[in-house]
């Protein structure tokens, strides 16, 4: 898709004589010559390790009770030796797809190993403590072989570490342990910048609104809701500021942070919704959830996608309701649509103009 996007650019700057015809070929090569961001190779290697990785805890849990106990821990932690020694000895040699699969069979063989010694000795201790011995022992993996695919399993581990305390716990907050989905969270993009494995930060970013969504039923108050709209559109806000210390950041992070900033403010107010259901307060809600979603356009829309389309559909299903729940009569409804374009058209005269003057600047800084 971005290729074929790419060489009409090309094509079309070439054509306006911006562009000569060798300088496009060599950079379209050069786009070419880059890893696919796509491999099925990498896609079956990733699957075959993960069933390979099944199949080691499957034995485990069988718990060998035929086979002596010492035979038992030696062969696991054989296995784990082994696995990362092959690693490191394909990685060398640049194959990083195979050790990527090799070290995920390692990082499941180490949930494998805790749980055997735990059945054999009958060690104190329980699942949630498992899980985040394993989550470290996972995240250390990931440093030392710097390997993205170790990052993902890292993150699916900090999704079930967060599951087995809501089971155990009957989703209350009890202790420290709730913090650590966060923590966890916060480790895995940390990860993800180390090692780049971009896809992986989504299973972070996800954790954290899972856990922001368990927060409020905990505390199903408004102040609740109203604080994940406000914090998300202050994400929203502070993710398209041109600081030089944020704005870097911000671009090597990709659309994510907008995105998920705004899908926090998005089920704030969606909540909102919940809570409020008539009245003045109900009017106040629908129009801050318009202006969300203009300010979110006005910000990202040119540039994160995902953003924009979010904010589509949420200025569209608001304005369906309001029409279909605050106001009873067509002129109503009229009057309601056309309060919203003149507030729409206003926003839009404003942004056309502070784009013309940002590229005005930009002109005159090329210059």
């Amino acid at each position: 898709m971005y290729r074929g996007r790419l060489e009409r650019d090309l094509s079309l700057w070439v054509g306006k004589g911006l562009l000569g015809e060798e300088t496009a070929g060599a950079l379209l090569a050069e786009y070419d010559s880059r890893p696919a961001s796509f491999s099925l190779g990498r896609v079956l290697m990733a699957l075959a390790a993960v069933l390979l990785a099944a199949a080691v805890l499957l034995v485990v849990a069988s718990n060998w009770e035929a086979i002596p106990r010492l035979v038992r821990v030696g062969t696991i932690l054989a296995l784990i030796w082994a696995v990362h020694i092959a690693a490191a000895l394909i990685l060398a040699r640049g194959a990083a797809a195979a050790a990527g699969g090799l070290l995920v069979i390692g990082a499941m063989s180490f949930g494998g190993a805790i749980s055997l010694i735990g059945q054999m000795y009958h060690l104190s201790g329980d699942e949630q403590t498992v899980m985040y011995l394993w989550f470290a022992i996972a995240t250390i993996s990931a440093i030392l072989f710097r390997s993205g695919a170790v990052v993902v399993v890292a993150g699916f581990l900090s999704w079930a570490s967060f599951a087995v305390y809501l089971e155990n716990h009957d989703t209350h907050w009890i202790g420290l342990d709730p913090w650590m989905a966060p923590v966890m969270a916060v480790i895995v993009i940390a990860l993800v910048r180390y090692t780049g494995a971009a896809r992986a930060r989504h299973l972070a970013y996800l954790l954290l609104i899972g856990w922001l969504a368990w927060l409020y039923t905990l505390y199903e108050e408004i102040a609740v809701a109203l604080a994940f709209s406000v914090g998300g559109m202050a994400g929203v806000v502070l993710t398209a500021l041109p600081h030089p210390r944020i704005a870097p950041l911000v671009r090597s992070a990709g659309a994510a942070p907008a995105f998920y900033s705004f899908l926090v403010a998005a089920i704030g107010f969606l909540l909102l919704h919940i809570e409020i259901e008539q009245g003045w307060r109900l009017v106040v809600l629908g129009l801050a959830t318009l202006a969300a979603a203009v300010l979110a356009i006005a910000l990202h829309g040119r540039n994160n996608g995902a953003v924009r389309y979010l904010a589509y559909t949420i200025f569209a299903a608001e304005m369906l309701y309001l029409a279909s729940v605050t106001v009873g009569s067509i002129l109503g409804t009229s009057s309601l649509f056309l309060f919203s374009g003149l507030v729409v058209a206003l926003v839009a005269w404003i942004v056309i103009r502070l784009e013309r003057r940002f590229s005005a600047n930009a002109r005159e800084a090329r210059a």
